[in-house]
């Protein structure tokens, strides 16, 4: 029984169709209430049209990614109470509807940044693209961030001084354009298009977060948890928490899940095995230290989601997607331990024996370049991922047998 194959779904505005996914062999569906805004309560009856479409075409509606966690409750703002109660009836609305895992994240104002939409590979595709140092010289030269330039290594700014100097007007505005709405805009994004003036409205956010750090970051997740996770025990949910990314801090914004010690923290905080992880091979990958086939051992019982993608990391701490096998990662040991963890489950009967695994963004290819689909979303591309994270998958599973 190999890991689940399931697929990302953006809703059915989205240009890759559900018949598709049935076609490419899509066993599962990873997908959220794209529609409703952040803090409103997701209700039965809406959770239930995307269930019985999805069910419709011989798939289950696997994982919900996201619900989203409000500003309000990062920030454990005045209006916590509010935004928590209705979080707790959209997780008690799901689980009473058959949905049984929810993916989320704890980053602040920012769901992941690139620098480059459009990076170039060897072979013509297009990656995704992280230079330490372009973004540093948004966040010091172009956004203006008081105080940007005390966050980071004097090397890096140095370099960052010398990358902003060499963009013309137009490449500075179009990078803003892309780090703060391009990217965020498709998937529950604090700042959309239609916003006068993006850069003034970022900067806001991100000043509601000074005075906060690591610890009051944790804090906070802690009293999240607190409150949701004993309702995802009533009614037979899984939370998910996606690392950070990139794993490191920017903006100086604190982050708070994307190493071992951090998942050591987590597991303290609230020991309910409901309280778990999306193990996220790419962003994980982005810090260098990070050893994922340990990470995916130790703490194997807590893992309820999987994203698999690598990447390439470069010695300024840049890295740029580089598929889903090829990398700077091991991903045959990466299988390897998370097939072993599901070897183990059914061994002991465990009820999420699926383990749900998704091709995370890919390089676009082919006909991809005759459509326009969201940043790190082309069909073709992720195509490729999803057949070669399979052949890869049943090759390990049939050995491990």
């Amino acid at each position: 029984m190999a890991l689940e194959k399931t697929w990302r779904w953006f809703g059915v505005k989205d240009p890759i169709t559900l018949d598709m996914l049935v076609q490419m062999g899509v066993e599962g569906v990873i997908t959220a209430l794209h529609h409703i805004p952040n803090g409103e309560i997701w209700e039965k009856a809406e959770i239930l049209k995307v269930k019985e479409l999805i069910e419709s075409k011989g798939m289950r509606w696997s994982v919900v990614e996201s619900l989203p966690v409000s500003e309000g409750i990062k920030l454990h703002s005045e209006d916590y109470p509010r935004l928590i109660e209705n979080y707790k009836k959209s997780v008690r609305n799901l689980g009473e509807c058959g949905i049984d895992t929810i993916c989320y994240n704890f980053m602040p104002v920012l769901d992941w940044v690139r620098t480059n939409l459009h990076y170039k590979l060897a072979n013509g595709g297009e990656s995704m693209y992280f230079d330490f140092p372009t973004f540093v010289a948004f966040d010091i030269y172009i956004l203006k961030r008081p105080g940007a330039d005390k966050d980071y290594p004097q090397e890096i700014v140095t370099a960052a001084t010398k990358a902003y100097e060499s963009m013309s007007e137009e490449e500075a505005e179009e990078l803003a354009y892309n780090i703060i709405v391009v990217t965020q805009g498709f998937i529950d994004g604090l700042i959309d298009g239609s916003v006068t003036d993006p850069k003034a409205l970022f900067l806001q956010f991100i000043e509601k977060y000074k005075g906060h750090d690591k610890n009051s970051m944790r804090n906070n997740l802690k009293l999240f948890l607190d409150d949701v996770i004993p309702v995802a025990e009533e009614v037979g949910v899984r939370f998910a928490i996606h690392p950070d990314d990139p794993p490191f801090p920017v903006l100086g914004l604190p982050r708070i899940i994307g190493q071992e010690e951090d998942y050591e923290w987590l597991f303290e905080a609230n020991k309910s095995v409901n309280n778990g992880i999306t193990f996220c091979a790419g962003s994980l990958s982005a810090r260098r230290e990070n050893d994922l086939p340990h990470i995916i051992e130790r703490f194997s019982e807590r893992i309820h989601f999987v994203h698999l993608r690598n990447t390439q990391m470069l010695e300024d701490g840049s890295f740029y997607e580089s598929g889903h096998i090829s990398g700077s990662q091991n991903m045959v040991k990466i299988i390897s331990a998370l097939l072993k963890e599901q070897k183990r489950r059914i061994a002991e009967r465990r009820e999420d024996v699926r383990m749900p695994v998704r091709p995370d963004h890919g390089i676009k290819i082919l006909s991809d370049y005759e459509h326009q689909y969201n940043p790190g979303y082309p069909l073709i591309g992720r195509l490729k991922g999803l057949a070669e994270l399979d052949g890869l998958m049943t090759g390990i599973e049939s050995f491990i047998e």
